[in-house]
């Protein structure tokens, strides 16, 4: 027994190891390694499982965004299908751009050729930009253009006509006969920063003078304090030249070898020069008009009885690393977002319907109802006491501002009575807001987008070309054939050398 027990194997002893599995001789003779296949280790699978639901996510959206934006580019492609007459120009219409609080231009361009412009283009439409590079640049501008319509329309202006290339353009056009396409045109106003600089700018052009105001005393007096302390500083040759002449009693024949170093008063002569030039004003044109006069204007003759559509445009915007999250999912779900301005887009390029913004009140202790009386503000009353929200214009994409950076909230010093287009609240003036009206899709064109993105219908007129397998489209991508549609456009040339021996 003392045998048998000491010759066992003890308990605790391992199993020993099977021998590997021998390469594939072909393997081997190729020089390739003994490859095994096996599971990845836990680190690797939460690795390829992060960067795979990762991409996968990233794909599906970018295909579904492409498939929208195809949809809406499929439900407006058939107006540039539409021939005009040789004397008549595209309509057009006028996008409204801002810098983004916080950001420069280059994120607002970008969203309008990702968003807007693709379907502008499958439209075949003319579109003048607007922009605006600081706060109030869009406001002034619009302002502007209105004042020269309404001078151009007769009213009268002190204010010098400045002729510049739109208004060669325009004459040339009209002196041969050149008309614009008659319809509906519009406007597109991307981002809430930009909406709230589009009212503004549209009150002040319209409620506003023609001609600058004056400024107020205190800045004529600040103005007038600055020209003496600039003549107090320069040097008496450029102050009262009569004293720096060589005929004046003051130099005397003891002085007279003294008069060649007036020569180095050259670049005091150049100082004077820069000081001569105008200076570049530091922001936007101050505005004509104060919201708290809107009441008190008086309406322009020339004022119609209905502006063109406006269509507010989406743009979300926000910065900072806390919001890493939320970055993250909206650059995961841009089909949305780009379902959103599409059919935004669509409305306005189509031009088939249109609806009055709605006029609204918000009671203390009631839900939103109709307004019943003229809720415009009268002349003694701040415009800071207005209810919140009077109108449909005032609370469009209104969540955006809270996403804001939050240095653009923060009012530096003195500009506690100065106004500020993005932080003040909208004020409307119903004689100008009832006029406003915006650009929507009809039931039918809605109902024809739902059958295009069923793969139901094509653009309108044509048919839907047959699918072109993906080995094929690659092929015709990368340069090795010609697709169908090149092939049919292709002239038929015949014998022209005479090869057959005709």
């Amino acid at each position: 027994m003392a045998d048998s027990s000491s010759s066992a194997a003890p308990s605790g002893a391992s199993k020993p190891q099977a021998a590997p599995k021998p390469p594939n001789p072909a393997f081997k003779m190729m020089g390739l390694p003994n490859m095994r296949f096996k599971l990845p280790s836990r680190n690797w699978m939460i690795f390829l499982t992060i960067t795979g639901s990762f991409t996968g996510a990233l794909i599906y959206d970018r295909r579904e965004k492409r498939r929208v934006q195809q949809k809406w580019s499929e439900l407006v492609a058939h107006i540039s299908k539409e021939s005009l007459p040789i004397d008549q120009m595209r309509r057009k219409l006028t996008v409204y751009l801002a810098a983004p609080p916080g950001d420069g231009l280059r994120t607002a361009r970008d969203h309008f050729k990702e968003y807007v412009k693709p379907i502008l283009v499958a439209a075949a439409l003319d579109y003048t930009v607007i922009e605006g590079r600081r706060e109030g640049d869009v406001r002034a501008g619009m302002a502007e253009s209105i004042r020269k319509q309404r001078r151009k329309a007769g009213e009268p202006s002190s204010a010098p006509e400045e002729v510049g290339v739109e208004a060669v353009v325009a004459a040339t056009r009209e002196h041969m006969g050149v008309t614009d396409e008659p319809g509906p045109k519009g406007d597109l106003v991307i981002g809430r920063h930009t909406w709230k600089e589009y009212i503004r700018g549209l009150h002040e052009g319209w409620l506003g003078p023609l001609d600058a105001p004056a400024p107020p005393p205190e800045e004529l007096t600040a103005n007038t304090v600055e020209d003496v302390s600039t003549s107090a500083e320069k040097p008496a040759s450029l102050v009262n030249p009569e004293v720096a002449s060589i005929d004046s009693p003051e130099f005397s024949e003891e002085k007279t070898e003294e008069i060649p170093e007036l020569k180095f008063e050259e670049p005091d002569k150049e100082e004077e020069k820069e000081e001569e030039k105008p200076a570049k004003p530091a922001g936007p044109t101050p505005a004509y008009i104060s919201p708290s006069e809107y009441s008190s204007a008086i309406l322009p003759y020339t004022l119609p009885q209905t502006f063109d559509s406006s269509t507010p445009v989406e743009f979300p915007h926000i910065l900072g690393f806390l919001n890493t999250p939320i970055r993250l999912y909206r650059f995961l779900t841009q089909r949305y977002l780009a379902e959103d301005v599409g059919r935004e887009v669509a409305a306005i390029v189509l031009a088939n319907s249109a609806r009055p913004y709605h006029a609204e009140t918000f009671g203390a202790d009631s839900e939103p109802t109709s307004a019943s009386v003229d809720p415009t503000p009268s002349p003694d009353r701040s415009f800071t006491d207005l209810p919140p929200r009077n109108y449909e214009q005032q609370s469009v994409m209104e969540t955006a501002e809270s996403e804001w950076h939050k240095s653009v909230h923060k009012r530096e010093e003195g500009e506690e009575e100065k106004e500020r287009e993005w932080l003040d609240d909208i004020v409307l003036d119903q004689r100008i807001a009832s006029r406003m009206q915006r650009a929507i899709l009809s039931p039918e064109d809605e109902a024809r987008a739902q059958r295009i993105a069923a793969k139901q219908e094509y653009i309108l007129g044509e048919e839907r070309p047959a699918p072109v397998p993906f080995w094929k489209r690659m092929w015709i991508d990368y340069g090795y054939g010609e697709s169908d549609e090149v092939l049919r456009r292709k002239p038929i040339l015949g014998n022209i050398d005479g090869e057959d021996g005709q």
